[in-house]
This record gives structure tokens, sequence and C-alpha cells, in this order.
């Protein structure tokens, strides 16, 4: 790691949605470079945990440092800018603009100073250079997906917040997003925050696992630690 001190730390955070409790007493750090998968059942929490930690939706309560600073009265624009950025689960591509123009409305987030030119960009999504001129509503659900992170990726951020990046793709897309993901790590600065329900894709782009269920963690440590206790697998994911 290039630093012993977190990237992100949340302490004691809460999260509410009118009178329903969701978030219950979380913490967690992700150090930076580091990529840690968020697993849990759908309804566990993890959408919600990502909103979050951008203060995009829920009521927060708690403390969420980033960088050392503590993000409280920050609005999710300034987190933004700041590095802290997420790819929602819905994708969010524009349908009547093309796949280079959705990707650059990645720009409007970006930390000042610090852009990823085009060419390096396409570079590491190489599946998305026959198709810029392609609309947003002429792609495939695999593309779309790999576009989003094309697009969250424009800003140069330094913790990428994915949520749910391969939910409904098939096989050979989740091979191609686990590519695109190894190949973002071994040329990009940045930590990832990768929430999840599929464990083989998770295992093999993260270097360790937090498990969340009813809003709360369960569990969090390597996946040595987690393979050595099949009861965690049964009882937190097993649908």
């Amino acid at each position: 790691m290039a630093s012993t001190e977190p990237l992100l730390s949340v302490r004691g955070l809460n999260a509410y949605y009118g009178g329903s409790h969701i978030i219950q007493d979380v913490e967690l750090d992700v150090a930076p470079g580091e990529c840690v998968a968020l697993l849990g059942r759908n309804g566990a929490g993890k959408s919600t945990l990502m909103k979050s930690l951008l203060d995009a939706g829920p009521r927060v309560v708690g403390e969420v440092r980033f960088d050392g600073e503590d993000l409280a009265g920050i609005p999710i624009d300034m987190r933004t800018k700041r590095g802290l950025v997420l790819v929602p689960e819905d994708r969010r591509i524009y349908p009547n603009i093309t796949v280079a123009e959705n990707i650059e409305l990645g720009r409007h987030a970006a930390r000042p100073g610090s852009v990823i030119a085009s060419d390096e960009l396409y570079d590491l999504f190489p599946l998305l250079k026959p198709l810029k001129q392609r609309a947003g509503y002429q792609l495939s659900g695999g593309q779309q997906q790999i576009v989003a992170v094309a697009r969250g990726l424009m800003g140069a951020p330094r913790l990428l917040l994915l949520d749910e990046p391969v939910e409904g793709l098939a096989p050979v897309v989740v091979d191609e997003m686990a590519a695109h993901i190894t190949r973002i790590r071994e040329t990009r600065d940045l930590a990832l925050l990768i929430a999840e329900q599929n464990l083989s894709f998770a295992r093999r782009v993260s270097d360790r696992v937090i498990l969340i269920d009813s809003g709360r963690i369960v569990f969090d440590g390597n996946w040595e630690d987690f393979d050595a206790d099949p009861q965690l697998k049964e009882r937190y994911l097993a649908v």
C-alpha cells in the first residue's frame, strides 16, 4: 500500500430512509490503492451504504473521513471533486447522446487539474473504441455498464465506488469487466470499493472482503479468513 493511513475511514455510520434504519453503526476503512469487495444479499444495505458515503439520498449520521478530512456538511458535488466517485447500479447512461459524449460528462466530476486523456481512457476500455459514436440506447446492458465505469474513471477519482457492476451480465461480459478492473488497477493510482453479489467476480478483482447483512458489517477480512469459515457464505450469501 502507498500509505498506512486509510484513504476512506467510516465510523459509527447510520443511514435512514424516513423512519427505516437501514445502515447501522458501520465502521470500515479502505486504504490507498486497495480494492475491497462489499458483499451481501439483495436488500442487505450495500447500495444505501455506497450512497451514504456521498450523502446522496439517505439521511446520514456518523463520521465519514476521506484523505483525513471529515466530510460532514460537504455536498455530493464537492465530495466528487475531492476524488470520491460513485458508479450507481442503474448505470444512468443517457440514451440519446453518444458513448463518447456520455463518457465526457465524467469531466464535470474531475478533481482540479486531474482528468484522464481520452486516448488513455479508450486504451483502458478497448471494447469502447468502435462504439464511440453509437447512441446510448443502442448499447447492450454490458456495454452500458462499461461506459458507466469509464465515465466514472474519466474524472481521475482517488476512490471509485462501483455498485453491482456485473449484475445481470452474461459470463463473458463479467470476464471482460474483471479484465477492465485489473487493467485499471495496474495503470491507475486509485482505490476501489465494489458492492457485489457475484462471489467469483469479487474474488478475482479484490484484496479484501467486507460482508454486510441487514445494514451491519458481519465480517471484514482477507479472503483466506473468509474461506476458512464456510458458515459466512451459507448464512449471509446463500439464496
